[in-house]
C-alpha cells in the first residue's frame, strides 16, 4: 500500500526540522561506538572492579573480552503491581544471555513511582520530574561502559519514557525493552467509574469505594485500563523495541517467561560481536517516532504522550510538536475502543487481535512506515504477529485476519471513527491538547463563563459546597511544570462527570495534566506556555466567556483584544508547592524545565554540528532507515 500523503508530508516536515540536531546526535552515537567489546576501553583496575563479584565462569568471559556483555536496567519494586513481576526477570535474562553466548549483569535500578498511589496527593508533584530522574539513573547504570547491549525492564507512566530517554543517550548500544504484562481482568472499569461518581456525590461510603478499587486493582501486573502504562507498551511494540505480541501477556505465565528469555537472547543477537549490530539510536529515528504517534492516535492512547513522545524524540535529536499530532490525528482512524474510550480492558484488546492486528491494519492502509529498523531487523511487517508456546518452544504466528470482537478492535476499513481523537486547540489562551475519543460529539464544544481555581483542592471545595451546579469552564491555574511539577488532575474527573451528567455544560482548561485516563468531559490540558512562563491563562477572570471547541480547534477568551492585552497576570502563593514530600529536592527541575510542548524536559537537543559539515535530509517516502541510511545523514 502506498504511504498516505499526509503521513509522508508530516514525516518530511519532521526530517527537515530535525536535520541539524539529528545529524549531531548520530555523530555522537558513532563517536561512542567501539570496535570489539565496549569494556575493552577500560583499564585493568576498572575491569577488575566491574566483575569482582561475578561467578567464576562469567568473570572469565568478561576478562577474555570476547563475549558481549548485556546490561539489565530495571525499575523493579514490589509496591507497584505492574513492576512486582520484574523481581524474577534478571535470573531468567542472565540464563538466556549465557545460553546465547553472552554475559548479563544487573547494571542498575531506577525509581518507579505509581501515579495511582500519588493521584491527588503532594507526591504527584514529583511524578513528571521522575521521568528525567529515571533517565539520569539509567545513564548512571550504563556509565560504567561495561556493556555491549542492554535490556530495560519497565512498564508504567513516566518509567518507560525515562528508560528510553536514558537508553537514547547511550544510543550506540542495542536495546530491548521487556514488559511485565497486565494483571488479569477484575471488576470492570465501567463499574469502577460508576462507584467513583457515587462516592463523589456522597452516595457511596469510603468502605464501598475501597472495596470497588481493590476488586479492580487486585493482583500483580499492569492496571487494565488504557492509560499511560499500557500506552507505553503498545508504543514500544510499534516502535520495534519489543518482541512481537509481548506487550499484553499476563505475568507469571510460561509464555511471559519465554518472551523474557527470548528478549535476553535477542539483545545478544543485536551486538556487534554477533554480527547484527543494531543500536537503539538507529531504531528510534524520525519514521519510528511518526509510527509511535500514529499508534497512539489509532488506539486512543494517553495524552501524557503528547509530552513523552516529544521528549523521547528530543533525546534522539528529533523535533516534533503538537501540530504534528494534530495533523496526523485528522487522517488516522480510531481502530480500538479500550477503557476509558470504551468498555473493554487491555486483556480484551489483546484477545481480540491486539497490537499485531493494529500494526497490520495501519500498514495495509499506508498509515505506518514499514521501512524501519526494529530489534528483529528491517521492516515493521515482522511485528504483525502474536506470540504462542508450542510445547516449550516460543513461536510467532501472523496476527489474526479478522478481529475476534469488533466492539473492541476493528479493521481500518471500518474504524470506530475517522480521526485519532487528539486535537490541538489554540487561541488567546495559548496552545493545548484535547483528547476527545471518549467525549460525545455534543460535548466537544463548550462556551460558558470561566470559574478560576488555583488548585484542585479549591475546585473540590466549591463542588462539595454546591457552588458548581451551572454551566462553566473550570480554569485550574498554576499547575504547569514550573509552578508545581504539572500534576495529573484526574481526581477531578468524577465531579466534572457528575455535573455533565446533570445536564450542565462544563469543560476544563488547565496548564496541568489530566492523566492517561482522560474521560468523557472536554478538557483542554497542557496549556502552553504556562502562567509562570508568561502564558495568557493568568489573564482569565471569573465570568469571562470562554470557548473550548475541539471541532474548530479553538481555545479563547471572548474578551475585547485591548482589554485582554491590558490585563495583568494573576498571581498565587506557590511557596507551599516547594516543600514537603521531597519536593524541595526538585527545585532545580521546576526552574530548568522546558515548556509542555517541548516535552517538559530538563535536557536539551544536541548542539548542531559546524556548518562546514553539510547535511542531507532523506525523503520520507523512501527507505532512508534501511541499511546505511543514518550514515547518509552525516555525508
Amino acid at each position: 500500500m502506498a504511504l498516505h500523503p499526509e503521513l509522508a508530508r508530516v514525516t518530511q516536515r519532521i526530517l527537515q526540522r530535525s536535520a541539524a540536531t539529528r545529524a549531531a546526535y548520530l555523530h555522537h552515537l558513532d563517536a561512542a561506538r567501539r570496535q570489539g567489546v565496549q569494556r575493552g576501553a577500560l583499564s585493568c583496575t576498572n575491569l577488575a572492579h566491574g566483575f569482582a563479584a561475578f561467578p567464576a565462569n562469567d568473570k572469565l568471559s568478561l576478562r577474555e573480552q570476547k563475549k558481549p556483555s548485556v546490561a539489565i536496567v530495571s525499575a523493579y519494586n514490589d509496591m507497584l503491581s505492574a513492576h512486582q513481576p520484574f523481581q524474577h526477570f534478571p535470573a531468567i535474562l542472565k540464563e538466556a544471555v549465557r545460553a546465547a553466548g553472552g554475559v548479563a549483569q544487573f547494571a542498575g535500578g531506577t525509581p518507579a513511582m505509581c501515579d495511582g498511589v500519588t493521584q491527588g496527593q503532594p507526591g504527584m508533584e514529583l511524578s513528571l520530574f521522575s521521568r528525567d530522574t529515571i533517565a539520569q539513573a539509567t545513564a548512571i547504570a550504563l556509565s560504567h561502559n561495561m556493556f555491549d547491549a542492554a535490556v530495560y525492564l519497565g512498564v508504567c507512566d513516566k518509567i518507560v519514557p525515562g528508560l528510553l530517554i536514558g537508553a537514547l543517550h547511550f544510543g550506540h548500544l542495542p536495546a530491548v525493552f521487556v514488559p511485565a504484562g497486565p494483571m488479569t481482568s477484575g471488576l470492570s472499569n465501567k463499574e469502577k467509574a460508576r462507584v467513583r461518581q457515587l462516592y463523589a456525590q456522597g452516595k457511596a461510603t469510603r468502605e464501598e469505594l475501597l472495596e470497588c478499587e481493590s476488586a479492580s486493582y487486585h493482583s500483580a501486573g499492569t492496571c487494565t485500563f488504557y492509560g499511560t502504562a499500557n500506552s507505553n507498551q503498545l508504543l514500544m511494540e510499534i516502535m520495534g523495541l519489543h518482541l512481537p505480541g509481548a506487550a499484553f501477556v499476563n505475568p507469571y505465565t510460561p509464555l511471559r517467561d519465554a518472551l523474557t528469555a527470548a528478549a535476553g537472547a535477542r539483545a545478544v543477537a543485536l551486538t556487534e560481536q554477533a554480527g547484527s549490530y543494531t543500536p537503539v539510536g538507529h531504531i528510534v529515528d524520525e519514521k519510528a517516532i511518526v509510527n509511535a504517534v500514529v499508534g497512539l492516535l489509532a488506539t486512543g492512547g494517553s495524552t501524557n504522550h503528547t509530552l513523552h513522545l516529544i521528549a523521547i524524540a528530543k533525546a534522539a535529536g528529533i523535533v516534533i510538536d503538537w501540530d504534528d499530532f494534530n495533523d496526523l490525528s485528522a487522517v488516522v482512524p480510531m481502530l480500538a475502543r479500550i477503557y476509558p474510550n470504551g468498555e473493554a480492558d487491555i486483556n480484551h484488546f489483546h484477545a481480540a487481535g491486539g497490537t499485531g492486528f493494529v500494526i497490520r491494519e495501519l500498514l495495509d492502509a499506508g498509515l505506518l512506515h514499514e521501512d524501519v529498523r526494529t530489534i528483529l531487523g528491517h521492516g515493521l511487517r515482522a511485528h504483525c504477529a502474536e506470540a504462542f508456546l508450542e510445547g516449550e518452544q516460543l513461536v510467532f504466528r501472523p496476527a489474526p485476519a479478522a478481529a475476534a470482537d469488533e466492539n473492541v478492535v476493528r479493521p481500518a476499513s471500518r474504524p470506530f471513527q475517522a480521526d485519532g481523537g487528539i486535537v490541538l486547540v489554540k487561541g488567546n489562551l495559548g496552545r493545548a491538547v484535547m483528547k476527545v475519543s471518549a467525549v460525545k460529539p455534543e460535548h466537544r464544544s463548550v462556551e460558558a463563563p470561566a470559574l478560576t481555581f488555583d488548585s484542585q483542592e479549591a475546585f473540590m471545595a466549591a463542588y462539595k459546597a454546591g457552588q458548581l451546579e451551572r454551566d462553566f469552564v473550570a480554569v485550574i491555574r498554576f499547575q504547569g511544570p514550573r509552578a508545581n511539577g504539572m500534576p495529573e488532575l484526574h481526581a477531578l474527573t468524577p465531579a466534572l462527570a457528575n455535573l455533565q451528567d446533570a445536564g450542565f455544560k462544563v469543560a476544563l482548561v488547565t496548564d496541568g495534566r489530566m492523566s492517561g485516563a482522560s474521560g468523557k468531559v472536554p478538557a483542554a490540558i497542557h496549556v502552553s506556555p504556562e502562567i509562570l512562563a508568561g502564558g495568557p491563562l493568568g489573564r482569565v477572570r471569573d465570568g469571562d466567556l470562554l470557548r473550548v471547541c475541539a471541532q474548530t480547534g479553538t481555545l479563547a477568551a471572548l474578551v475585547p483584544a485591548a482589554e485582554w492585552e491590558a490585563r495583568a497576570q494573576a498571581t498565587a502563593d506557590l511557596s507551599a508547592n516547594g516543600v514537603g514530600m521531597g519536593r524541595e529536592l526538585f527545585a532545580f527541575y521546576r526552574a530548568a524545565i522546558s515548556a509542555a510542548e517541548e516535552g517538559a524536559t530538563t535536557f536539551a537537543l544536541p548542539t548542531p554540528l559546524p556548518a562546514s559539515q553539510p547535511m542531507h535530509v532523506p525523503d520520507a517516502t523512501v527507505g532512508n532507515t534501511m541499511p546505511g541510511s543514518d550514515e547518509d545523514v552525516l555525508k
